[in-house]
């Protein structure tokens, strides 16, 4: 078992209050909108390549300008959470990202400008994420803050939401539709926060200003393991959660709904597993779970790159891949949860979770590219299977000889 090298907080192993459950479903359900809403330009990426005539370069930039946004915003967002709490971060994040959904849903789509520009400020919503994970951490203690971390991490399920209803909402209703839908639960979850959101007691607030405390988080070991990592896991993640719908229409040419639905599935069962990942690492430790992950991962992509018929081939190896991904990234934020000090957490975090981000941010680019240049996205899924195969490498290694070291100098 991994123990954390620095914590201080009232909440201990012998004591999980009851108001630590509520807090961790409040988050979750935070989460989730909020990355509900961050995702609202991805299911309706293909209609916007026919609708304003773009090219695979630019419909892939559209879907993943709200991504790296979204990963940047959350170094200072989660720094900021260390210093003023979820209480405060939660319900501000939230109101802030009601004002590009609005303005997507009811003047930003008809260029591809003003997408871009919508997609920018709907970045907003990914840094949901760099607010949940030290908020939650704060109310359990270190041998139960896998499962916790894995439970919130299941928020980042709002992305099947806009997969299962965005398309249908506009077919339904207009463009205008889901972009409403989502700003009115987005309203009334600021409200809500700002009313029943509580940080935990004996939470460390640090007394160093923001640089100092950037600075420091940037010197931690933690911090930059963590990111390598989280980059190919929920990187991995993010880019099929935004790309697959893409690749589907294109690659095996399925209607634009029937690659929604698949993707909404294989966001699904990622996020199912990512709590399994966050529990698993409470009882294997991380280091075991994310091997394995990386292993799956790397199967998953060799099986896929000459693009096998989707059924079975093609199925099993996406969703064995979904599996994988969900796992994994529930093992790395075990990972910071047990080794940051606790008054880095949200800086660890934002740092952790932007390197997640951008390693979504790169790979639907070089699909498009690729696709692009070659007619096939062969290449770009051996690439995935290259990078996997070397964070593979680094977890049996250098991660596993750093988890080693920490634990043997804390026994001390």
């Amino acid at each position: 078992m991994l123990q954390p090298s620095t914590q201080h907080s009232e909440i201990t192993s012998q004591s999980v209050p009851g108001r630590a459950w509520l807090m961790l479903a409040l988050a979750t359900l935070g989460f989730a909108l909020n990355f509900w809403a961050w995702a609202l330009l991805s299911p309706l990426g293909p209609r916007f390549k026919d609708s304003l005539d773009l090219s695979s370069f630019q419909q892939s930039l559209l879907v993943a300008v709200p991504v790296v946004v979204g990963s940047l915003g959350r170094i200072p967002v989660g720094a900021l959470t260390d210093r003023f709490g979820g209480r405060v971060m939660f319900p501000l994040v939230s109101a802030a990202t009601i004002v590009p959904v609005l303005y997507l849903g009811l003047a930003g789509h008809s260029s591809l400008t003003a997408l871009l520009v919508g997609g920018f400020l709907l970045g907003i919503g990914g840094t949901a994420f760099a607010v949940g994970v030290p908020f939650t951490s704060a109310w359990f203690p270190p041998e139960r803050r896998g499962l916790a971390i894995g439970i919130f991490g299941a928020g980042m399920g709002g992305t099947a939401i806009s997969a299962l209803t965005t398309v249908k909402l506009v077919d339904a209703y207009g463009m205008a539709n889901p972009f409403l839908v989502t700003a009115a639960g987005l309203a009334v979850y600021a409200v809500m926060a700002a009313l029943l959101l509580r940080d935990a007691p004996g939470r460390t607030v640090p007394a160093e200003s923001l640089g100092h405390r950037m600075a420091a988080t940037c010197k931690l070991g933690i911090t930059w393991q963590a990111s390598a990592l989280y980059a190919v896991a929920f990187g991995g993640y993010v880019a099929f959660s935004v790309y697959l719908p893409t690749y589907l229409k294109t690659g095996y040419g399925l209607t634009q709904a029937d690659a929604a639905n698949r993707m909404a599935g294989f966001v699904l069962l990622a996020v199912a597993m990512r709590p399994m990942g966050g529990w698993l690492s409470d009882r294997l430790g991380p280091v075991k779970v994310l091997a394995g992950s990386l292993a799956v991962v790397l199967a998953g992509a060799l099986a896929q790159s000459p693009t096998p018929a989707l059924m079975p081939v093609g199925t099993i190896a996406f969703l064995a891949m979904a599996a994988a991904l969900g796992a994994g990234s529930g093992a790395v934020f075990a990972l910071v949860a047990f080794l940051s000090p606790a008054n880095k957490v949200g800086s660890v975090t934002g740092m952790v979770g932007a390197a997640g981000g951008l390693g979504g941010f790169l790979p639907p680019l070089v699909m498009g590219t690729l696709y692009g240049s070659f007619g096939s996205y062969a290449i770009g899924l051996i690439l995935l299977a290259a990078v996997a195969a070397a964070a593979l490498a680094f977890t049996g290694t250098g991660l596993s000889h750093a988890v080693s070291r920490r634990a043997t100098a804390h026994s001390h």
